[in-house]
């Protein structure tokens, strides 16, 4: 009954973010590195709402300028997918030991790596 009641809080809380919050705002939530975003009505779509996911260092400070975006339930699943992806794990394990000064910081390839 209590998981029921605060689905409907949740749900209340979104339908006001949607209604009334202003285009790209950012809502922090209960969750540390968990945000809402409003994301504006285009063409081809209403304004609608994503989760942004941006772990919290230390600092208490999101880790990266933009997080990554989520905006549906199946998209959800496809990162937690790669995330949970031990070749993945193993890959940045290499790059941490090759480059421990530049932890966290994003760089692009021009090649296509087979891992």
């Amino acid at each position: 009954m209590r998981w029921n009641h605060i689905a409907m809080e949740i749900s209340e809380s979104l339908r006001r973010l949607l209604e009334q919050g202003e285009d790209w705002e950012r809502k922090n939530t209960t969750v540390p590195g968990v945000f809402l975003v409003k994301l504006p009505r285009t063409r081809n779509r209403p304004a609608s709402l994503a989760i942004e996911l941006n772990p919290i260092g230390e600092n208490g400070l999101p880790l990266k300028r933009k997080g990554v975006m989520i905006m549906s339930g199946q998209e959800l699943l496809a990162f937690r997918r790669l995330f949970e992806n031990p070749k993945v794990s193993a890959v940045m394990d290499s790059i941490d030991d090759l480059f421990p000064e530049r932890r966290g910081s994003g760089r692009t390839a021009n090649d296509v790596v087979e891992i």
